[in-house]
């Protein structure tokens, strides 16, 4: 580990500069705001991939010595095990286009410190302590760019554990020091970030950053506005994840698509394919396809994104569970591309059966079902006149009873669509019902009848 050694005569000086320092917030109008956000919120799918020395497969990312599993001299012992000799990254990017996926976020630098690019403010990386011996990220983003097609996205973890200037490194540990007694050793680290966040801007310009680790500290002793601040001096449309203590532009919910719609206008779900987000030789508890492909429409169902993870081995090779996966969610979303891009939030739950967005324009209104019908799909409380359904996909039209539409009664009538078994998708069904204009919902509780003809 580094020494750092300060002068008396600069402490005090950062001292100085740490009292008066003000978190103010990044400010801009909200349709420059949503400008910049156009692409993200059309997104609907990103790849996430957390590749690094824990890719051995044996311990989780980072957490495995900070929660005391592992010693971080045994945790650091696999820097000898990252070979990325099977690594082909036009191979991942290729993949990754081919789920039908539009962004996709890599772990740059985890918890742990270990940086995939040839860093030059510090000594933990890819190129100058694992096997590999070579900077991996670079020839990513080059496939990125050249394949076209992907937005790229770099996750950045804030946290640096095993470095002596920041301040903790086990949880149940008390911490190297308190940065309010030590003000020019925090930002002895914090200068790091700022190196390490400028190198990737200046290599990369990408497109989205997304920060992690942001809890251990405040928005203002992190200077979370000057992080975003400086990432805007070199791409003033670059997005960012909420994880940077309250400067961010989007929520990002992990582990769970949320029951109800989030207050947020823009978010995204950070999902697992199993159970672990970097490769576990011991992790074989793959979701299937059926799960993915709800999860997926739930979020799309409720305006959001998901970023689905993998994992690849510290060789560089996909597992094949994974790679099945992301083929397998390419071709339905090749197959049904209409009713994913783009589209936004359909109708609230209660109305239908079934997942639902809405186009653009709001009058088709497309309806998603894991299920077979009994008979036929219920569609309630729809005021708008239906012209036509069809299946996304085939083409194919359906037929439609509408039941106790009474003209003078506020309470519309009652849409039972026919779904023969042989319009069937094997994964997840979608029709498109098409409106004679914007959709428009009745949501009462229905009324008694006092007039009739």
């Amino acid at each position: 580990m580094r020494k750092i050694v300060f002068t008396l005569c600069a402490a005090l000086l950062l001292l100085t500069a740490c009292k008066g320092r003000q978190a103010a917030p990044v400010t801009e109008s909200p349709e420059a705001k949503a400008a910049r956000m156009e692409w993200f919120s059309q997104a609907k799918l990103g790849i996430f991939i957390h590749w690094g020395i824990y890719s051995r497969g044996d311990w989780s990312e980072s957490w495995a010595f900070h929660n005391g599993r592992v010693s971080m001299e045994d945790y650091f012992a696999q820097e000898a095990d990252f070979t990325a000799s099977a690594y082909d990254p036009a191979e991942w990017v290729r993949l990754i286009r081919e789920s039908g996926a539009r962004y996709t976020v890599i772990t740059s630098k985890h918890h742990d410190g270990f940086a995939l690019w040839d860093t030059r403010a510090g000594d933990v990386s890819a190129v100058k302590s694992s096997a590999a011996g070579r900077d991996v990220l670079t020839p990513f983003v080059e496939e990125v760019r050249r394949q076209g097609g992907l937005r790229l996205g770099l996750y950045y973890s804030l946290i640096d554990w095993p470095r002596e200037d920041y301040p903790n490194v086990f949880r149940a540990g008390p911490p190297r020091y308190d940065i309010h007694k030590e003000p020019a050793r925090w930002q002895h680290f914090l200068d790091f970030n700022s190196a390490q966040l400028r190198e990737l801007c200046e290599a990369y310009n990408p497109d989205l950053l997304w920060f992690d680790g942001d809890w251990e500290f405040s928005s203002e002793e992190w200077d979370a506005p000057g992080i975003v601040r400086l990432l805007r001096e070199y791409n003033p449309d670059v997005i960012v994840n909420s994880r940077i203590a309250g400067q961010g532009d989007y929520d990002t919910p992990e582990l769970g698509v949320p029951v109800v719609k989030p207050q947020a206008r823009w978010w995204e779900t950070c999902m697992t394919i199993n159970d672990s987000w970097g490769f576990r030789k011991d992790d074989v508890d793959f979701k299937s396809p059926d799960t993915i492909l709800r999860m997926l429409v739930d979020c799309m169902s409720m305006g959001g994104n998901l970023l689905l993870d993998i994992g690849p081995r510290a060789d560089g090779t996909i597992p094949e569970e994974e790679v099945a996966m992301l083929r397998l969610l390419g071709r339905w979303i090749s197959r049904h591309e209409e009713a994913v891009y783009p589209t936004r939030a359909g109708i609230p739950a209660g109305h239908v059966q079934a997942y639902t967005t809405l186009n653009q324009a709001g009058d088709i209104l497309y309806l998603y079902f894991p299920y077979v019908p009994n008979e036929s799909l219920e569609i309630k409380g729809l005021k708008s006149k239906v012209k036509r359904v069809r299946v996304v996909g085939s083409g194919q039209e359906l037929t439609w009873k509408l039941y106790n539409d009474i003209d003078w009664s506020a309470t519309p009538g009652v849409y039972y669509i026919q779904v023969p078994p042989e319009v069937l998708d094997p994964h997840m069904t979608v029709l498109a019902v098409e409106l004679d204009g914007p959709a428009t919902l009745y949501e009462g509780s229905g009324q008694v009848i006092s007039f009739n003809e």
